[in-house]
């Protein structure tokens, strides 16, 4: 069998089935005590670095070897890379504490590899092509909130599906507007400037639903009210501060329709939609915002996949199906 170095890191998508892990240092991302069919305890814990994660099973456990793993802290790890179901688990066979000060934070938390600010510029020049005036203060007030727009610039859009990194959100968000622009123009009917100001903000209240200090998850406030109620309220708050500083209403139609594109925005009652998009504008924020999840999605699953020589990725329930990633064309790197 191969040995992982203790003193050489090795990340998640490094590890090979066979593989003997000695000492490494991983991400606990959530922890589960289970019982065996003949009544043994066992943890299922899920294990992450920046480049992906790795399910890890701990049998004949505890409750003290439960309680001493942190949930989202660290832990050096001893054990065995196996093939289970096409997949890679993470057999553990010890376990000790690390001192979090030399745990170097770049190793765990992915982040875009593109220029954030840079993307963040390119967001307001877009939002700058707003035309009507009250929408245009409306996007005006959010970015120029700073502490928000320092949440907007580092939140992940996700905890592990699409752009689940640093930086995630905002080059989503500058992503939908950039497929706005390419598409809506095509529709003279429907209105950009609506579109735009509900790409910005349709996600919005993920810079409160999602930790990422040092490890994605749920705050108690993403799990009690969640993104689409957050973005809800907060527009409708800048909306009332709006009125206040001018001493005029705000048009009820357009913060109406807005507020609708937000609460819409994923399409259905069973994917955590409250209401199912009935406007033009609704419609098309819906499938932009979801083609740029999917693609990223896939190439991720793609460039992330650990048989590099295979045409096929291993199959995925969430998705339904396996991917092709075979480059036939010769456009990807």
């Amino acid at each position: 069998m191969a040995k992982a170095s203790g003193s050489t890191r090795r990340f998640i998508s490094q590890l090979n089935a066979g593989e003997i892990v000695e000492d490494q240092v991983f991400l606990i991302s959530s922890k589960d005590l289970r019982t065996t069919n003949n009544g043994s305890l066992y943890i299922h814990c899920v294990l992450c670095d920046r480049s992906g994660q790795i399910l890890g099973r701990i049998w004949q456990a505890s409750e003290t070897m439960y309680r001493e793993m942190p949930e989202g802290g660290f832990l050096r790890f001893k054990g065995r890379v196996e093939n289970y179901k096409g997949s890679l688990q993470f057999i553990i066979d010890a376990m000790r504490p690390v001192d979090p000060d030399t745990v170097d934070l770049s190793d765990f938390m992915p982040q875009t590899k593109e220029n954030i600010d840079e993307m963040f510029d390119r967001v307001k020049a877009i939002l700058r092509t707003i035309k009507h005036p009250a929408l245009l203060r409306l996007v005006k007030a959010f970015i120029t909130d700073e502490e928000l727009m320092a949440r907007f610039r580092k939140a992940p859009a996700a905890t592990q599906m699409h752009h689940a990194f640093i930086g995630g959100l905002l080059e989503h968000t500058r992503n939908v507007l950039e497929l706005a622009l390419a598409t809506i123009p095509r529709y003279p009917e429907v209105s950009l400037d609506l579109v735009l100001a509900g790409v910005f903000l349709h996600d919005i209240g993920k810079t409160a639903e999602l930790a990422y200090d040092t490890n994605f998850s749920y705050t108690n406030e993403g799990q009690l009210v969640g993104h689409i109620t957050q973005a809800s309220i907060w527009i409708d708050r800048k909306v009332r501060q709006i009125e206040q500083e001018t001493g005029q209403p705000f048009p009820s139609d357009v913060r109406d329709s807005l507020l609708h594109i937000v609460l819409a925005h994923h399409g259905s009652y069973e994917f955590g939609s409250p209401k199912l998009p009935a406007t033009p504008e609704a419609i098309a924020i819906h499938h932009l915002d979801n083609l740029d999840a999917k693609l990223n999605l896939y190439l991720n699953k793609i460039n992330t996949d650990p048989d590099q020589a295979g045409d096929w990725t291993a199959y995925f329930a969430h998705l339904g199906t396996k991917i092709f990633k075979k480059d036939v064309m010769g456009v990807r790197k």
